[in-house]
């Protein structure tokens, strides 16, 4: 099963999704590592009250996670789960 063609292409299509975000992220990441590390007086600079850049920026990490989650789902149901399903299908005979 693994050599036919709907396979492939279902490999494909995640490495499309999966690849990529996974660089966006990563690098999002390192940029909020950086900062902290080398920028701690922009990270400092009060947002409103007591919160600051670096806290604004920490939670949109939490943000972009669930962002890219709700994303993937979205790509799973339309892109993914069709293919799977005929895949599946096949592989038991129906």
């Amino acid at each position: 099963m693994q050599d036919t063609p709907e396979f492939a292409e279902l490999r494909s299509r995640l490495r499309r999704f999966v690849f990529p975000m996974s660089a966006a992220f990563m690098l999002w990441y390192l940029a909020y590592v950086l900062l902290a590390s080398y920028a701690p007086e922009f990270m400092a600079i009060p947002v409103f009250g007591n919160i600051n850049v670096g806290i604004v920026v920490g939670l949109l990490q939490f943000v972009t996670t669930f962002l890219i989650t709700g994303l993937y789902v979205r790509y799973a149901d339309t892109r993914l789960d069709p293919v799977a399903e005929k895949i599946r299908t096949r592989m038991e005979g129906y």
